[in-house]
């Protein structure tokens, strides 16, 4: 896969749950941060099916305004999330993900934004969850204004030189240590893995007779190596995801239907609902990944579900499940069969356990605001007027 196929008000009430949280109280003692987050247009903020990013993006809305801060989101569709919603689309833009127009407009009607909130408000740090968006650092750092940036995708041969380009006047955040460690050299500011929260997610201890593989149609997840394992390991498969661009649906015609045998069902797209149900349901989730996955959010709702992963070792999966515990990894594809029948073993309730003590909401925003306080000048003024951003501006172009 390459770079370019990627490109695809609760204050009060917040501040009175986080009052017995050590990390946040230290951060109502600093005081609350403003800050803008930058979703992409295609889906809503959550999302009511396929949408990775705009998923975490949710969560990563709530988790702040949870422990106090300012936080405004601007994205396309509903308000879905405790922040302050700010739509800059009529509606989201599912049929245009992946062409270049939307990227670019949208950046665009983020930068206006921006300033307008800027002069408004005033805004401590610009966060953008999209590919175009970070082009906007320059003129956010002539408001004073700094702009970090998870990377969502791959570092790949066309990613890299993109995210190097940026310099320093972008601080980009991983996802994971793998993905950090394929680009050492890139400005990477930290590090947060992608988190959820638990008590959303059903679960399961009785499971049903299906594997399941949810996830998007493309021959790096390995829907065909999911069916094939399947097969040999004599337990139905259900496939269920995101199957709609022509280069997905050539794959699923030309690789993944022709092994489909009567034990198999394509549910196709999964709702909210319906993920949740079909994960907590299987017997297992298969992740058979042929690249080098930068996290693999549907892990961690699977095991969220109590249901272990069998997965393929391809880049930050190790990092993601336990070995043995919440799943089983494995090296060669002739290995998954095997470990299928080993997943029904595993303990649901340590599946669950895993994901609650390692990918929760509570860590997710403490790592994230722990940087955003690294790269926000100190003892700086955060008035919105001309002399408060002024002196803003002027500590942080000296930096």
């Amino acid at each position: 896969m390459r770079g370019t196929d990627f490109v695809n008000q609760a204050i009060p009430a917040a501040v009175t749950r986080i009052q017995g949280d050590p990390l946040a109280a230290d951060i109502l003692r600093v005081g609350p941060l403003r800050i803008v987050l930058v979703a992409p247009p295609y889906f809503d903020v959550p999302p009511t099916g396929y949408g990775g990013v705009e998923a975490v993006v949710a969560d990563l809305a709530d988790a702040l305004v949870a422990r106090g801060h300012q936080v405004t989101l601007l994205g396309a569709g509903r308000a879905g999330t405790a922040a302050r919603f700010v739509p800059l689309w009529d509606r989201t833009l599912p049929d245009r993900l992946g062409q270049p127009y939307p990227e670019v407009m949208n950046a665009l009607k983020v930068r206006r934004a921006v300033a307008c909130i800027a002069a408004a408000d005033g805004i401590d740090i610009v966060h953008d969850h999209t590919f175009a968006g970070p082009l906007n650092a320059p003129a956010y750092r002539g408001l004073g204004i700094g702009t970090v940036v998870t990377v969502h995708g791959p570092i790949d041969d066309d990613l890299y030189p993109y995210y190097r380009e940026l310099g320093d006047e972008v601080g980009l955040i991983a996802i994971s240590d793998r993905q950090r460690e394929l680009a050492p050299d890139l400005n990477w500011v930290g590090q947060v893995h992608n988190a959820l929260r638990v008590q959303d997610w059903p679960f399961r201890a009785d499971k049903q007779d299906y594997a399941l593989f949810l996830g998007r149609f493309a021959p790096y997840k390995g829907a065909h190596l999911a069916v094939r394992a399947a097969h040999e390991a004599g337990i139905p498969l259900v496939l269920a995801g995101k199957c709609d661009e022509p280069a997905e649906k050539a794959y699923f015609e030309q690789e993944v239907r022709p092994l489909l045998t009567e034990s198999d069902h394509f549910f196709g797209p999964a709702d909210a609902v319906s993920k949740r149900t079909l994960l907590a349901g299987a017997r297992c989730l298969l992740f058979p990944v042929l690249w080098e996955e930068p996290f693999g959010m549907v892990m961690i709702e699977a095991m969220a579900c109590g249901t272990p992963v069998v997965a393929l070792r391809g880049g930050a999966v190790p990092e993601v499940v336990v070995d043995g515990v919440a799943g089983l990894i494995r090296v060669r594809p002739a290995e998954l069969p095997s470990a299928i029948e080993r997943a029904a073993s595993l303990d649901p309730a340590a599946c669950r356990r895993h994901v609650a003590a390692n990918f929760g909401v509570a860590q997710f925003g403490s790592g994230y605001e722990q940087i955003y306080q690294q790269l926000v000048p100190a003892g700086i003024s955060t008035s919105a007027d001309t002399g408060g951003r002024a002196t803003m501006q002027r500590a942080y172009l000296s930096r």
